[in-house]
């Protein structure tokens, strides 16, 4: 570590908001583990972060969905005091569940889910044994009402939210908070690939650095669960909650459809 700025692991680092992420916590002093599936952009970062900040940053490519992957990446955290661990990665995808392709959704649910839990596990221990830790799970006003053309992705962001505030609860005693950020839509490569171009969902959006920014303080503010819209989060936390389901469940498919 280069100053008092824990060392912290990011995961989908190599863009997006694991991105902005990563350049908030360099710029803050921190030492970095970085990693995605891309090794060429983690390189870029890399050298990006190293060079205007004088921190360490080491970049790991591996596939956090699954077992070889996940291993890589505890394999480079052995021995190593991390302070923060900010849970970024993670992927959608548009379509009735029936007619998509079943192992999309269940290595959605390995890396949304699977990887978020084991990560939380493995680096959540040794901040408990330490006493002292800060977690950023990544969620989305998704995990916040049932998602039909998504319904996967939805669930494993409803699964993110629960976890996640149990786990503080837990945790917090021991000095360890936990923090869920659920944003709105960002504009990053998420809607490429999740196929939600051109759906009323995508008209606009927050950038990924703003999110960042907002996630990155109200963790370091203890904060429990935050949505970084004040719109949004009213929308969310104050009138969807007491609408009728089934309009809940139109408006969201509705917000999807192209």
């Amino acid at each position: 570590m280069t100053r008092d700025t824990p060392l912290a692991l990011i995961t989908g680092a190599s863009g997006g908001i694991g991105r902005a992420f990563a350049e908030i916590h360099a710029a803050r002093g921190g030492d970095l583990i970085v990693t995605a599936r891309r090794q060429a952009e983690l390189d870029t970062l890399k050298s990006a972060l190293e060079s205007a900040h004088g921190v360490s940053v080491t970049p790991v490519a591996a596939d956090l969905g699954t077992p070889e992957g996940l291993a890589t990446v505890l394999a480079a955290c052995e021995g190593r005091e991390i302070g923060i661990l900010i849970n970024n990665a993670g992927f959608g995808g548009r379509g009735d569940f029936v007619t998509r392709v079943i192992s999309d959704d269940l290595a959605m649910i390995d890396l949304n889910i699977g990887a978020l839990v084991q990560l939380c596990h493995a680096v959540g221990q040794r901040m408990v044994e330490r006493g002292s830790g800060r977690i950023l799970n990544v969620g989305s006003t998704a995990g916040m009402m049932p998602g039909p053309l998504q319904a996967t992705y939805f669930a494993t962001k409803a699964f993110v939210n629960s976890f996640s505030q149990a786990l503080d609860d837990e945790m917090r005693p021991k000095g360890v908070t936990v923090t869920v950020l659920a944003p709105g839509y960002v504009e990053t490569g998420f809607a490429s690939r999740a196929d939600l171009s051109d759906t009323p969902l995508t008209k606009s959006g927050a950038t990924p650095q703003d999110v960042a920014s907002f996630g990155y303080d109200a963790m370091m503010d203890g904060r429990l669960h935050v949505v970084n819209d004040a719109k949004l989060s009213f929308l969310t936390n104050w009138v969807i909650p007491f609408l009728p389901r089934r309009r809940v469940l139109k408006m969201v498919r509705d917000m999807q459809t192209k």
